[in-house]
């Protein structure tokens, strides 16, 4: 969805600070080289702090025209008035007050009103080394790139971050390249930079004002043939972050879905001309929708499980995270299947749909209770060997599963047909 906010007097300009190096003269002086977007809701406790550090550190160490630009999304703190009071008294600095939240929403609405030659964004926490600021934006300013972003998981990047968020990070950008074939090796990372004029030509194609926002700047870059560099960074872990890591998931996912599900003028060409679609084999999509829901599921059924074990005994903790997931895992891939040709068939009863679930239910409930029972008959009561065990069997079951929701969720959609298939609701 195109957003188009009108200018207000909330948004105050204050005149650029000036480069701490190489001054201008004549008519360049007032040119504006870059914009650094800070979207922020409720830090109003610490804004003032952080955007001081931010300002210093250009006045200091950066050679070029900056302003920074506050985003406030809608706080109830405070914020809105803090930001304002600091463009009022700080040199280079800017605000914006936004009635709603969303991170994309923020970044839209800030680059598509900017004359700087380059539009940037960090996240207001600082995660990430100021230092690695210039190698972001210097491709960008001498035309040899389109787009720079920063990366966590490149060699060369140093990262201080719990194991929970570093293996979330690192299996989503991994789906992101086996699903969407992007060559970005960390799409989320909150440190990015790109010239106007790709800002200008990127954002009508660009439909999330979330946290997908990223995902999918940066994935149309790509697919525009737009020249994208990466820079390591420095970064650590905010322990005091807003990230909702479950519903991130989730939009991610469907996020993913959308996109991957964009036809190509030559594949809508093909379909017109009577030739073949593919649609009856199956396709690395389906196979990356399902694996990508499948890690998550599979994740929280080893800590469900793990949790149980002390409170209900092997067995039954393996019963209770199964039956869990199984549920979760089933409703997100019903979800996820939604597209076009799906969206006016009637929902069915949630009997069948319960129904549906308890028999993918009773194939891993089988596998791996069979699984445990080895384990334990092997090595005993063994936590370790009880978890690798569930997992070969759970590997095992999720390939009849997916031979189940192919045929039940994936089953290909012809022109004839939209009538006859059968939802799970």
């Amino acid at each position: 969805m195109r957003l188009v906010v009108p200018r207000t007097s909330a948004l105050r300009h204050v005149k650029p600070a000036a480069p701490a190096c190489t001054p201008r003269a004549g008519n360049q002086q007032d040119r504006l080289d870059v914009e650094i977007v800070i979207p922020v809701f409720n830090e109003a406790p610490h804004l003032k702090e952080r955007i001081t550090t931010l300002r210093n550190f250009l006045n200091e160490s950066f050679p070029f025209q900056t302003l920074v630009t506050i985003v406030d999304n809608g706080s109830t703190d405070g914020t809105g008035i803090v930001a304002a009071g600091l463009a009022e008294t700080m040199e280079g600095v800017a605000a914006l007050s936004l009635p709603r939240k969303g991170r994309g929403y923020a970044l839209r609405t800030a680059w598509s009103r900017s004359t700087a030659h380059v539009v940037a964004y960090m996240d207001v926490d600082l995660s990430t080394s100021l230092t690695g600021f210039l190698p972001l934006v210097a491709p960008l300013l001498s035309g040899h790139s389109d787009v720079a972003v920063g990366t966590r998981l490149a060699p060369g990047a140093r990262v201080v971050r719990g194991p929970k968020r570093e293996l979330i990070s690192r299996a989503y950008n991994l789906l992101l390249k086996l699903s969407l074939h992007s060559h970005i090796s960390d799409a989320q990372c909150g440190f990015k930079a790109l010239t106007r004029e790709s800002a200008l030509r990127l954002l009508p194609h660009v439909e999330n004002d979330e946290w997908f926002f990223d995902t999918e700047l940066v994935v149309t870059a790509e697919r525009l043939g737009l020249r994208t560099s990466e820079v390591p960074v420095d970064w650590v872990d905010d322990p005091d972050s807003r990230v909702r890591i479950l519903s991130t998931a989730m939009e991610d996912l469907r996020g993913i879905w959308r996109i991957s599900h964009r036809r190509s003028r030559h594949q809508v060409r093909q379909q017109r001309n009577g030739s073949p679609s593919g649609f009856q084999h199956v396709t690395a999509d389906q196979l990356l929708s399902f694996g990508g829901v499948g890690i998550l599921s599979t994740l929280s059924y080893l800590l469900l499980f793990a949790l149980g074990r002390p409170l209900v005994g092997t067995f039954g903790s393996n019963a209770v995270a199964l039956a869990f997931c199984t549920l979760v895992n089933t409703s997100v891939h019903r979800t996820l299947s939604r597209g076009p040709h799906r969206g006016a068939r009637q929902a069915s009863p949630r009997l069948r749909f319960l129904a549906f679930a308890g028999g993918l239910f009773t194939i891993s409930f089988v596998l791996t209770t069979l699984a445990l029972s080895v384990a334990d008959a092997a090595a005993g009561p063994s936590l370790g060997f009880e978890l690798l065990a569930v997992t070969v069997a759970n590997a095992v079951a999720a390939l009849l599963r997916f031979s189940v929701l192919r045929a039940r969720i994936f089953r290909p959609v012809g022109p004839d047909d939209s009538h006859s298939l059968r939802s799970l609701g």
